[in-house]
């Protein structure tokens, strides 16, 4: 395990000594920007002694509120040389709510308490409105205000405050030290054998752990070049995306499961004419549960394009691990078992078979996620924390380098916890011959388009709505394939289901919903009044749910 000193060089010291002939280009509209990492390297330098001047002191937050493009890399770095710990937060999308993007800015200042926010120009009018007192300042006026002061680089013991990917004000804020976060890059560096010479293109937000640190933090530490194209610029034209792999250009990319699915709808096969792809080493995916046939759907798009199917790497990550903890080997091919989802049950076998008994087989489709990467054990243990054998289905648990320090103090309301450099990822999956399987949360979240839905969220939003809080459960998971929201109302009122109808529809987007009215005491609840969601979960999907549904289709 690196020293704190040397954790701290080995993600910096790019800026130092920047490679003038390698860089970032940025899409602009049909244009790219490029932007030399010594031009970057003067930029971070900027800002840092900018924040200093700004009154920003070591061991204090500075959030970044800004889209993928030249002033993100400087201000995160900045930040970094500063004594900072960064905190991206994403920028309002173009037909985003403005409430709910309101509630969930608040909510992520409440608890990072920054002593800055940098925000992109546009934004700064919008922003400051929402956080108040905190200072809201563009890249530029930061490092006007630290011009002729001498340069600045003392890290502080945080890199980054990293937030969990749920909405709504109700992500976590993870502690992120230069230590783990030097650990998780390095032992990507080593999965993908990546040298200078291999470029990473990626559309992934910057303010998500995908691309923050997979994407953009690594190419940059690695020193390689890296094409990056901000998300709206890829919805718009994906084929444009794929073309930053023709021969000669990047090697190494990385997305969710739905983006895989978006390229092989929205791409025709003439838009690929002449595109060799036969260099694209590694399509790491992840983020969300991997569907099998997307995976096919992608690879035959690309496959007349030279594109090897082995290049695709089903991955498992989280932000309370920095971000990668398993990913399928360069050499190996996926595998899909078929899984009984219905019937699992933690400690109970995963019955499982490689090919579909037929056309009425129950069985679901589970991609496996790799081996551990270097530096980072798993193992899957029952609700006692004893771990389990080859096959049983249970939690799993992280351990080594890459695992974040903790959460923000005072946060809590999440099945994830980190204690003692332990985390307990409040996933559920097993393991088979070495590889990972993950079945989700069977109930309490659900992850879309790469992000993560909470069910707690979605009660407080009903509850806000003026449904009483033990009136109602939420209740998320995979039903035949299909992500589902499950609204589950003790004899529901009309209110609450118009309220339902217009707000839960907005928050899972991508997801079936079904709201259901069930008899007083359906919902079963702990000792502390929590819902029992793995159990309504599991009484849903196997059609024991009491009570009515009044709309999404027959439970």
């Amino acid at each position: 395990m690196l020293t704190e000193k040397q954790a701290q060089a080995s993600l910096l010291d790019w800026i130092t000594d920047p490679d003038p002939a390698r860089g970032i280009d940025f899409a602009r509209g049909d244009e790219w920007d490029h932007w030399p990492y010594d031009r970057l390297a003067t930029l971070a330098g900027g800002v840092a002694a900018g924040l200093r001047a700004r009154g920003v002191r070591r061991g204090q937050v500075v959030s970044i509120v800004q889209g993928a493009g030249p002033h993100f890399v400087g201000t995160l770095f900045g930040a970094m040389l500063a004594g900072a710990a960064a905190s991206p937060i994403a920028p309002p999308m173009t037909f985003q709510d403005r409430e709910l993007y309101r509630a969930h800015v608040s909510g992520l200042v409440r608890t990072a308490r920054p002593a800055l926010v940098v925000a992109d120009a546009g934004l700064l009018e919008r922003i400051a409105e929402i956080v108040g007192d905190v200072p809201v300042l563009p890249t530029e006026e930061v490092i006007a205000a630290g011009e002729g002061a001498p340069a600045i680089r003392d890290p502080g013991e945080l890199a980054l405050l990293q937030f969990t990917s749920g909405s709504s004000g109700h992500a976590r804020g993870v502690l992120v030290p230069y230590g783990a976060l030097a650990a998780n890059v390095a032992a990507i560096r080593s999965w993908l054998r990546m040298t200078r010479d291999d470029a990473t293109a990626t559309w992934l937000p910057v303010h998500h752990d995908m691309g923050l640190i997979g994407c953009l933090i690594t190419p940059v530490v690695n020193g390689s070049d890296l094409r990056q194209m901000p998300p709206e610029e890829f919805i718009r034209d994906p084929a444009r995306f794929l073309r930053c792999f023709d021969a000669g250009g990047a090697v190494l990319t990385s997305m969710p499961n739905f983006g895989l699915g978006y390229l092989a709808r929205r791409v025709r096969p003439q838009a690929l004419d002449g595109l060799d792809l036969s260099r694209l080493r590694a399509v790491i995916v992840g983020a969300e549960r991997v569907d099998d046939q997307v995976l096919e759907r992608f690879c035959r798009l690309l496959e007349p394009c030279g594109f090897k199917r082995r290049a695709v790497l089903p991955a498992y990550g989280l932000a309370e691990g920095t971000l990668a903890v398993t990913g399928l080997g360069l050499d190996d091919a996926w595998t899909t078992l078929r899984v009984r989802t219905s019937q699992l049950r933690l400690g109970g076998r995963a019955e499982t078979a490689a090919e579909p008994a037929g056309p009425d087989d129950a069985r679901q489709p589970v991609i496996g996620c790799g081996t551990p990467m270097a530096g980072v054990s798993i193992s899957v243990q029952d609700e006692d924390g004893e771990a389990l054998d080859d096959g049983v289905v249970g939690e799993i648990v992280v351990s080594g380098d890459s695992v974040a320090r903790g959460y923000v103090s005072g946060q809590s309301g999440s099945s994830t916890s980190i204690e003692n450099g332990r985390l307990r990822t409040g996933d559920i999956g097993f393991l088979r011959e070495g590889q990972l399987y993950v079945l989700g949360r069977l109930g309490d979240s659900l992850k879309l388009r790469g992000r993560s839905l909470f069910a707690e969220d979605l009660e407080l939003t009903m509850h806000h709505a003026g449904v009483p809080p033990h009136r109602m459960a939420a209740l998320l998971g995979h039903r035949s394939g299909a992500a589902t929201v499950v609204a589950v109302f003790e004899q529901a009122q009309q209110g609450w289901v118009e309220s339902a109808l217009e707000l839960l529809p907005r928050h899972a987007e991508g997801a079936e919903v079904v709201l259901v009215s069930a008899p007083r005491g359906s919902i079963a609840r702990t000792s502390s009044g929590k819902p029992k969601r793995r159990q309504l979960w599991q009484a849903f999907v196997n059609d024991r749910l009491p009570g009515t549904v009044i709309t999404g289709g027959t439970p």
